[in-house]
């Protein structure tokens, strides 16, 4: 008997909202495996949010050869802000550099992102998350650096720590930032709960809602060759293009 895909997710250390949004949009035919990646001081907090991502960029490698113990068919970077912080070329690289230390494919949340947008055509985006004005223009400006146009941004008032933000607030933030022209509403920030309001916000605003939880989860089962259908979290998952290449 074959044995189940098994996928795995590199998550922030003090990160409670991965694992249970991932374990709820997986299919009953794969299992998901989780390592914590090592970052120092208080964690969710927006104040140090850039030194902790270089902690864990600097210990990454660590962390993935843990998870790779238990031979995943893909390792998923399951955190958004670390793309922001390496850029393009440098998040290339990383991907590139773990692909080869573990012997299988990588990807991070935010190349799922960029998979899940060409996978729905949108090339006009509405930008939410609950970073800080910094974090927020850096994700921007790397959206747009991939070609995409940002008609609108926004971020969450008022976040004392991201990890007890709430799936309302997301379903606000979305409502906020959402703007006529934006073809699709991306909320940024795995921290944030987000899966049990995509549905619902999409009926309001009209339109496709992906969150880096749902573009990561979407993207992990179509690298694995999953093809079981998903349903509930959003019309991202009802796409039928091959997997991009884009990680």
């Amino acid at each position: 008997m074959a044995r189940r895909v098994r996928l795995g997710f590199l998550v922030p250390p003090g990160n409670p909202t991965v694992e249970p949004e991932v374990i709820e949009m997986s299919p009953k035919s794969v299992s998901v495996h989780f390592s914590r990646m090592v970052a120092h001081g208080p964690t969710g907090t927006l104040d140090g949010q850039e030194e902790r991502n270089r902690t864990q960029i600097a210990h990454i490698g660590e962390s993935a050869a843990l998870l790779a113990m238990v031979k995943p068919d893909v390792i998923m970077l399951a955190h958004t802000a670390t793309s922001y912080t390496l850029g393009p070329r440098a998040e290339a690289e990383l991907v590139q550099r773990l692909e080869d230390q573990c012997g299988t494919p990588v990807a991070t949340a935010f190349g799922s992102v960029l998979a899940a947008l060409a996978a729905l055509g949108a090339t006009r985006v509405a930008l939410g998350t609950p970073y800080s004005a910094e974090t927020t223009l850096k994700g921007k400006a790397l959206l747009e650096e991939h070609g995409l146009e940002v008609v609108s941004h926004g971020r969450l008032e008022n976040v004392t720590n991201i990890y007890d933000e709430t799936p309302e607030r997301a379903r606000q933030l979305g409502h906020a930032v959402d703007a006529p022209d934006a073809q699709v509403v991306f909320l940024s920030g795995l921290g944030m709960p987000t899966i049990s309001i995509l549905d619902t916000l999409e009926h309001e605003l009209g339109k496709p809602v992906i969150s880096a939880a749902s573009a990561m989860v979407w993207q992990a089962l179509r690298l694995a060759g999953v093809r079981e259908r998903v349903s509930g979290y959003g019309a991202l998952f009802a796409t039928a293009s091959e997997p991009s290449m884009q990680r």
